[in-house]
């Protein structure tokens, strides 16, 4: 690796050694800013300063190479590294804890450690998804204790595995709490984005849970749907192919499958508690969606004596050709799975870090019934030796 020289940074993105900010980064280098990354997880930084992306992205790495060969990406798990910087984009965003209530202090904590080393020339962009509210509270947050940063929320609506392709070719939502921080982010953006779209802050703040929590209210009309399609003894993807055939008002209309990963379930919830928890929408969906592993439990304890049974899970990421295991519900279902089934295994071939995964092989040959839980196109060819597969997403049958 070439050594590194001392020109100053344009942009900070911190926590950028993530799912949302190192495939950013990379953008931004690649666009012609000088972008470090802050980060206290030393292994990922170690790996992305390697060119090694520590997660599955297409492009990913060919784009991180060329940023680092070029000195346009560097790293630091120093908080004063941000002294000076004109942008910094946080990744930090609001999670949900077990009252199923939107945590702000998340955010709030890691404003606290930059405080020292923030300037009133400074520009914060929220990029993570944020409870309604939060970008204009964040706003006033620091000028009650001094500082006249300029605070702005611009969104990402990428998806996972495809983040490098799609911050430039999607329309980037943009706002600010004040008209010069609104004017600061399109000015950064406009150098990336192929578009961007101006709203207020509360707006785009809706707007992005919004993008989430429709698709997941889909995926549970989806799922509802197959269970009772299911419970009819028909096929929900036969007559789904059935419908939408030449008929394009139907298009939207997803197949059945897990709904998970860490951020449908928990944005449906931040709309629930904006609303009081009267979105009784939102919360049928949760049911329905969190409820489908117990659902196929049942149905199995149905057909099979699963108690004598060794039962194989195929995929434990929580969608198809990711590594990322995030709220995952074959995890759920495995959990849930265990008291009824002789022996549960598991696979995957991307996810890391998990000591309980076995090779393919040895799950299909040791499996009395397997379970397709996120469908990997790897598994298209897998010979599974005439074991009877519950196949929730029909990919076998394709």
């Amino acid at each position: 690796m070439k050594k590194r020289t001392t020109k100053p940074y344009d942009v900070c993105v911190v926590g950028g050694a993530g799912h949302i900010g190192a495939p950013l980064a990379a953008v931004l280098a690649k666009k012609g800013y000088r972008t470090l990354i802050h980060d206290l997880n030393r292994q990922a930084m170690d790996t992305l300063a390697a060119g090694k992306m520590p997660f599955l992205e297409e492009g990913g790495e060919a784009m991180l190479k060329e940023a680092l060969a070029a000195d346009m990406l560097g790293f630091s798990a120093k908080v004063s590294a941000i002294q000076g910087v004109p942008y910094i984009v946080l990744t930090i965003g609001t999670p949900v804890d077990e009252f199923q209530t939107p945590v702000l202090r998340v955010l709030t904590d890691c404003v606290d450690l930059l405080l020292p080393y923030l300037s009133d020339e400074q520009t914060i962009i929220l990029r993570s998804t944020v409870f309604p509210g939060v970008t204009d509270y964040l706003h006033g947050y620091l000028r009650e204790r001094g500082r006249k940063t300029l605070v702005a929320f611009c969104p990402e609506r990428v998806v996972q595995g495809l983040a490098i392709k799609e911050i430039q070719s999607l329309v980037q939502m943009i706002s600010g709490s004040t008209p010069e921080a609104e004017e600061s982010a399109a000015k950064f953006f406009s150098k990336v984005a192929r578009k961007i779209v101006r709203l207020t802050p509360m707006e785009a703040e809706f707007a992005k849970l919004f993008c989430n929590t429709y698709r997941y209210l889909q995926f549970a009309a989806a799922n509802q749907f197959y269970m009772m399609t299911t419970a009819a003894g028909l096929s929900y993807a036969r007559i789904r192919a059935g419908l939408m055939e030449d008929y394009p008002r139907m298009r939207d209309l997803p197949g059945a499958g897990f709904a998970a990963g860490p951020c449908l379930y928990k944005d449906t919830l931040q709309l629930a508690a904006f609303s009081d928890n009267q979105f009784s929408l939102g919360t049928a969906a949760i049911q329905v969606n969190e409820g489908l592993p117990s659902w196929i439990i049942s149905r199995l304890r149905q057909q099979y004596a699963l108690k004598e049974m060794t039962v194989g899970l195929l995929g434990m990421a929580f969608k198809a050709n990711s590594d990322d295991a995030r709220a995952s519900l074959s995890y759920k279902l495995k959990k849930l799975l265990k008291p009824h089934a002789k022996t549960v295994l598991t696979t995957d071939p991307f996810v890391q870090g998990d000591k309980d995964l076995l090779p393919l092989e040895e799950v299909i040959r040791r499996s009395d019934l397997l379970i397709l839980c996120t469908p990997h196109a790897a598994y298209a060819k897998a010979d599974l030796r005439g074991k009877p597969v519950f196949d929730l997403w029909n990919f076998f049958n394709k």
